[in-house]
Parts: structure tokens; sequence; C-alpha cells
């Protein structure tokens, strides 16, 4: 079971690394990029559609999943996390292009989460430590409905930075799919394995300094499959799921309560970006992009170790991360040596 998950993960990684150069070249021809603003860290135009290479490996990988293990598609909710992802795939490619309002934005994301509730995507019961589990009853859709969209736009909210968003969504999905496949959902864990193949493909292009952002389009899909793996994955199936997913979850949850807090205490839009994320004060601190990533990162592995020594599954999962961020710093590295090369060349003329 375990060699499939990895060959998923390996398919979805090289689709990505073929396809993000392509669609790079696209939007430079396009004109599909993000401008730089007093409120955006980088320095010059980039190429803002990387999302559409992520969101069709991860479909082509959960294509395969349903005509090679059909089992596994079967697990109640993963159609409906995939349909509800692409929905709101499709809403941020449009507000890549064409800026569309925080309040129409919302209200797709709960339309996603309707049709992902009808398909599965439930929080039925919460275990408690101090007795019987709580059934939730009539509370399960808007719990369901505030998780998903709270977990949605906090992974939304911390594509801020080269490689940070890319990085932390690739860490939370290996730590959902470990606590998964603990838990006996192997459907869960596969789309994890999928989605961090996606991701780790594309953060070859995003390492600072990044010559493709994700978008709306990629983040706002991460975050849905992520949110709703959480509940499929690991709500549904694991005796200390209250806290396991606060812990997985860590750093955007910390980041989104923070920003809604800071934006609501000011009068002004809590959905309304601005630049100061967590992200945005470790670099006004005089930290790097690479530091900062590194301390992010650092926070998020620190949080999955936490949620995978409570189900016994931390060595695997330690294992795996050594493994992942030996791959990220060569990645980072290539990076930085690929802009040193292009500073040195620009110098020559």
């Amino acid at each position: 079971m375990f060699n499939s998950h990895i060959q998923g993960f390996l398919i979805t990684f090289l689709i990505t690394l073929v396809m993000v150069p392509l669609i790079r070249k696209f939007c430079l021809k396009r004109g599909f990029v993000d401008y730089p603003n007093k409120r955006k860290i980088h320095k010059k135009p980039i190429p803002t559609l990387g999302g559409i290479g992520i969101w069709i490996s991860t479909l082509i990988g959960f294509l395969i999943l349903i005509f090679t293990n059909s089992n596994y598609s079967y697990e109640t909710g993963i159609t409906g996390i995939f349909i509800g992802g692409s929905l709101l795939f499709v809403i941020g490619l449009v507000d890549d292009i064409y800026d569309l309002s925080p309040g129409f934005k919302l209200m797709v994301q709960i339309a996603a989460t309707i049709i992902a509730f009808i398909l599965g995507v439930r929080i039925e019961v919460l275990s408690n430590p101090f007795g019987d589990p709580v059934t939730l009853g009539i509370l399960s859709f808007p719990l369901t409905a505030l998780w998903l969209v709270g977990i949605t736009n906090a992974v939304n909210f911390i594509d801020g930075i080269d490689g940070l968003a890319g990085g932390i969504i690739t860490i939370m999905a290996i730590t959902l799919g470990i606590v998964a496949i603990h838990s006996g959902q192997p459907g869960s864990a596969f789309v994890a394995a999928l989605l961090s193949g996606s991701m780790m493909g594309f953060l070859v292009f995003n390492f600072y300094p990044a010559k493709i952002f994700m978008g709306d389009s990629g983040a706002l899909f991460s975050g849905f499959v992520l949110a709703g793996l959480s509940v499929t994955g690991v709500v549904k199936s694991v005796a200390v799921s209250v806290l396991l997913p606060v812990l997985i979850f860590t750093v955007p949850i910390i980041d989104m309560s923070f920003s809604i807090c800071r934006r609501l205490l000011k009068g002004s839009n809590p959905m309304k970006a601005d630049n100061e994320h967590i992200h945005h004060k470790l670099l006004k601190s005089g930290l790097s992009q690479n530091r900062t990533v590194a301390v992010l990162y650092s926070l998020c592995i620190a949080g999955g170790t936490i949620a995978t020594f409570m189900i016994g599954a931390h060595r695997t999962y330690l294992v795996l991360m050594v493994f992942i961020i030996l791959f990220m710093a060569s990645f980072s590295r290539l990076a930085k040596l690929r802009r040193y090369r292009e500073l040195k060349e620009a110098k020559l003329k």
C-alpha cells in the first residue's frame, strides 16, 4: 500500500515539473503576471498561474487512483473534496486574472463546502477526553463549513513569500497522509501524497527567487483539499481528533487568527489582504526570505511531529521529513545559484 502512495507522489511531481515551465511561458506571453506594489515583496512582474499545474497534476493522479485503485475512490468524501476543490480552483483562476471581490469568493467557498458536505465530508462526532464522544447533530454542517472555509483561507493567507505556502502545504499534506494511513484511511492518504508531489514539483520553480507563483487558484484548491483530508482522514477516525488537526495546521491557524483579530481591531475587512502577516513580521525583524521560510517550516514540522507522536507514527514522519527537507534544501540552493548566475550575466552585459 505504501508503495502506491510513493508512486502517486512521483507521478504528480513529474507531471508538475514538466507543466510549470510551459505555464510560465504562456503567462509571460499573455501578460498573466503579478505586478509589484507596496504590499508585495517581489520587485518585478512574476507569472501567477502556477496553480494550473498543481490542479491538473493532482487531478490526473486522482483519475489514476480511480482506475487503478477503485476502493480508494469509494472512501467517504474523497470525490467531494476534489469537486469542491476544483470549484475553488476555477474561482481562484478567475480571481488571478480579473480580481474578484472577497465577498463573492466567500460565497463560492460556502458553495464548495455544501457540495463536499453532501458527498460525505462531514464533522459529525467530536472526541471528548473527559467522557463519551459528542455527537454534533444539526451543528455538523456549520462546524464543517467553519473548518473548511477557515482552513482554505488560512492556507491562502500564508502565500506571501517565495517558497512559503508550497513548502507548508507539502509538510501538512505529508503529515495528514501519515495520520490517514495510521487511521485506516488509505484513500485520504493517497490524495495527500498526490498533492504533496504536485506541490514539490511546483516548488522547484517557486523557491526564492521565484520564477512563478501558484496564485489564488493553487492556494484555494490546495487549502480546500487539505481541509477536506483533515476531516476524512483525521477527524473521522482518530480518538484525539480535536487536537490533531490544530497541530497539523499550526502555522496557517496562528497566522489567520492574528490577521483577523488585527484587522477587526483596526475596523478593516478581515478578508482584505495586507502586509502584516507573520512572514512579513519576520522579514521586518531582519530575517531573509529563506530564513523566514525556514523558521515557519520548522514550526509546521514541530506541530506535525507532536501530532504523529500522539498516534505512534512519529518515526516514519521524521524520516520522511528529513528526506523532504533535504529535497527542498537542494531546490532552494539551485534557485540561489540560478539567481547568482543571472546577476553575473546581467553585469557582463
